[in-house]
């Protein structure tokens, strides 16, 4: 008896609109902090976790289209009044980049060990914290460059330890939980994905 999969992930339709129902839900989760800090920066309710699915189920290309639309997201939910704090086109520019559009678009690449290490979980495990330590170099050159009048001395080595110290406040715990979140993902994934028949298991990719 042939078998039925109960998703095609290599369905435009289905890609679109699981991609766009993720978009959705992470920048809901992303308006629901467990810990805000002061000066920007929160620890959220799994919020990276949907644009990590995207690129476990679909692939990096879908994963990267996804996490850019977040990161556009971003910007228009709470990302316009950071405009106000700070001048000029050079810092505009860092603001749009370093907080935004690289952090949160290069989740997409959260799947870039599924092929490279046998154990799912380990594997996205590995690809989280890896975008995570992006994601926390971009938000440390982003403090260290324009939210320097933050810190509390202007000495280079103390605005660099400053960024460093606040940043990690929140992506340490984001990152722990992003992590769960996305395993507990593939774990639930597996669950679905699996054939009408009895013993056999398919997880269907798009390449």
């Amino acid at each position: 008896m042939a078998s039925k999969k109960t998703f095609d992930t290599t369905n435009r339709t289905f890609q679109l609109v699981f991609s766009a129902v993720m978009v959705a839900l992470g920048t809901v989760l992303s308006v629901i902090p467990v810990m805000q800090l002061p000066f920007g920066g929160s620890v959220t309710l799994f919020s990276q976790v949907p644009i990590l699915a995207v690129s476990w189920i679909l692939g990096i290309p879908w994963g990267l289209a996804s996490g850019l639309a977040y990161a556009v997201l971003q910007i228009l939910v709470g990302g316009i009044g950071n405009f106000s704090y700070v001048q000029g086109i050079l810092a505009y520019i860092i603001l749009v980049f370093a907080d935004y559009l690289v952090p949160f678009s290069f989740l997409g690449f959260g799947s870039i060990f599924k092929r490279v290490i046998k154990n799912p979980f380990a594997a996205a495990s590995a690809g989280t914290l890896l975008v995570c330590v992006i994601r926390y170099i971009s938000h440390f050159i982003s403090g260290a460059t324009i939210w320097t009048e933050y810190a509390p001395d202007t000495a280079l080595g103390a605005v660099l330890a400053y960024s460093a110290s606040y940043n990690a406040t929140y992506m340490v715990p984001e990152t722990i939980i992003s992590i769960i979140g996305i395993c507990a993902v593939i774990a639930l994934w597996n669950r679905l994905v699996k054939t009408e028949s009895p013993g056999e298991e398919t997880l269907k990719e798009a390449e």
